[in-house]
């Protein structure tokens, strides 16, 4: 084993020590991820106002501020950076947003509130390829019916959907964010897609730009 595979083997445990150059790498390990997950998440009134990397910046001081609680290992390093750059892209919401912040658009999960995903943001990032002119009335139709589609799903089934697709998480990163088995994670996931199919069985290669997360 080369050394920066030994080292990359041991930074969760060095996480765990309080270890600063531990959350440093890992952090960096992240960043793309991350920022993925910023950049689908943000209020698109904030699109232009609010930089995506100053997000990632203000979660990692507040990451660095509490390393001592990591301590106890509950979550995976990714899935703690994750929790806490939520709730940092929350308050950005609130102190930009404010009252114009809505409840309902927000989702309770693993104790805390967190900008959710919802029906409208979900049909309109699966229907975003279909851009051409030629395809204008069909995805302005498609739209429509991706958005009754998800709006009928339970809130946790939509967030699974947006946690595979469009954060590209694996299934036990998603069970784990949820607080949910493994098992019932890909179910969910797997009954999520099989109605969109179903909805959108009539549009030549919908699902090609948006390719079903892999397994994990």
């Amino acid at each position: 084993m080369t050394d920066s595979l030994a080292d990359s083997n041991e930074l969760p445990t060095r996480l765990k020590c309080g270890d600063r150059d531990a959350l440093a790498a890992l952090f960096a390990q992240y960043r793309d991820r991350l920022w993925r997950m910023v950049n689908f998440r943000m209020d698109r009134r904030l699109m232009g106002r609010v930089d995506p990397d100053d997000v990632l910046q203000e979660a990692y001081l507040a990451a660095a501020s509490r390393l001592e609680h990591y301590s106890d290992g509950s979550f995976s390093p990714f899935v703690w950076m994750r929790m806490i750059l939520m709730q940092t892209l929350t308050d950005v919401h609130r102190h930009h947003l404010g009252t114009q912040m809505r409840d309902a658009d927000r989702e309770v999960v693993g104790g805390c509130r967190y900008p959710q995903a919802t029906s409208a943001s979900l049909a309109a990032q699966f229907v975003g390829h279909f851009t051409s002119p030629s395809r204008a009335a069909v995805r302005a139709e498609m739209l429509t019916q991706v958005e009754q589609a998800v709006a009928a799903m339970e809130p946790i089934d939509q967030e699974i959907l947006a946690l595979r697709h469009f954060e590209e998480l694996t299934n036990s990163e998603v069970a784990e964010i949820l607080g949910i088995q493994q098992k019932a994670a890909s179910i969910r996931y797997v009954r999520a897609i099989k109605r969109l199919r179903g909805v959108l069985s009539h549009v030549p290669g919908f699902f090609e730009g948006s390719q079903d997360a892999p397994d994990g």
